[in-house]
C-alpha cells in the first residue's frame, strides 16, 4: 500500500499507479492488482499534508521486487508514505467445527 499526495490530477494518479505497476511486472511479480482506495483523511499530518490518494497493490513474487520498488517510491516526489506487507497463503478451515473421534 502507498499514499500518493492529495494534490495530484487524476492523470498523475494513473501514471504513477501505472509505473509501479510496470515496474513489478519488469520484476518478476505476477497477478499484479491495483486498486485505488481515493483520497481520505490522514491518521496523522505527514509532509503538511492531511489527505492523501490510497492506493493498494497486490502482486505474487518471491521478495527480489520489494527493494527496487520501495527504494523508487522512497524517491518519489509523489508518493509520500509507503508499506509492503507479506500476506501468508490463505489456510482452508475446517467445514465442520465438530469434533472428528479417532479409533487408536
Amino acid at each position: 500500500m502507498y499514499v500518493l499526495r492529495p494534490d495530484l490530477s487524476e492523470d498523475q494518479v494513473n501514471e504513477a499507479t501505472r509505473k509501479y505497476q510496470e515496474m513489478l511486472a519488469n520484476l518478476g511479480a505476477t497477478s499484479i492488482q491495483n486498486k485505488i482506495w481515493g483520497r481520505r483523511r490522514l491518521a496523522y499530518e505527514i509532509q503538511r499534508f492531511q489527505d492523501g490518494i490510497y492506493v493498494l497493490i497486490h502482486y505474487q513474487g518471491d521478495g527480489s521486487q520489494i527493494a527496487p520498488v520501495e527504494r523508487a517510491m522512497r524517491l518519489s516526489e509523489e508518493v509520500i508514505r509507503y508499506i509492503t506487507l507479506k500476506l501468508d497463503e490463505e489456510k482452508p478451515e475446517a467445514e465442520d467445527s465438530e469434533p472428528v473421534a479417532v479409533e487408536a
